[in-house]
């Protein structure tokens, strides 16, 4: 049995395209693993806090060395981490805003990672724990930021690779949701082709 997490940040409601795709490309690995159980933190809905000056000390401290309000403070954040530990695949969602991720998905990720928890520092350098789990980004935008001329304004992708990878998650798949801002046949088109893909990517989990 699978446990998946769902993990989608747009403040677009039913609008938005990457919850949409993001969240049939979920049921279609329940469907390919009957039984499988899934986590779905919606970010839109209930936006995480950014960290501030409590916070931040919290999550740097041993739970037992926490004043009472650091500990009530970092328990947002540790749950947080348990949904991510306890998964074996994490699927992630975003419109490309601003030519990046929404807020509030970079307010999740700056509350996982942790040092001596997600990473640690070594002598030879910091080191990702969270391995071992497939991770797939559903990313919208209204251009085509994939490849072309506007591709190097595509900032959101290396980010999160870059994220992922230093907390131990190398095994990423971007499925792109682009080019929806040209029209309904583009549009139509788009979620097509990504629906397709998702439905390989089921196929071959």
């Amino acid at each position: 049995m699978s446990s998946i997490l769902l993990v989608t940040s747009s403040p677009r409601g039913t609008e938005s395209l990457s919850t949409k795709i993001a969240s049939e490309f979920v049921d279609k690995l329940v469907a390919k693993n009957p039984g499988s159980s899934v986590t779905h933190r919606d970010l839109g809905q209930d936006p995480i806090a950014h960290l501030d000056t409590v916070t931040t000390a919290a999550i740097r401290k041993p739970a037992d060395a926490r004043s009472a309000e650091e500990a009530a403070a970092a328990q947002r954040s540790d749950q947080l981490v348990a949904e991510l530990l306890a998964a074996d695949t994490v699927v992630l969602a975003s419109g490309l805003i601003n030519f990046n991720i929404y807020s509030t998905l970079k307010s999740w990720i700056d509350n996982i990672a942790r040092a001596g928890v997600t990473f640690s520092y070594t002598a030879d350098g910091p080191v990702g724990l969270v391995t071992g789990k497939k991770v797939y980004i559903v990313l919208a935008s209204g251009g085509v930021y994939s490849d072309g001329p506007a591709a190097p304004l595509n900032h959101a992708t290396p980010y999160l690779k870059t994220v992922l990878g230093f907390l131990g998650m190398k095994d990423v798949e971007i499925i792109h949701v682009e080019g929806t801002a040209f029209g309904p046949d583009a549009a139509e088109k788009a979620i097509a082709a990504a629906q397709e893909r998702t439905g390989q990517l089921a196929l071959a989990a």
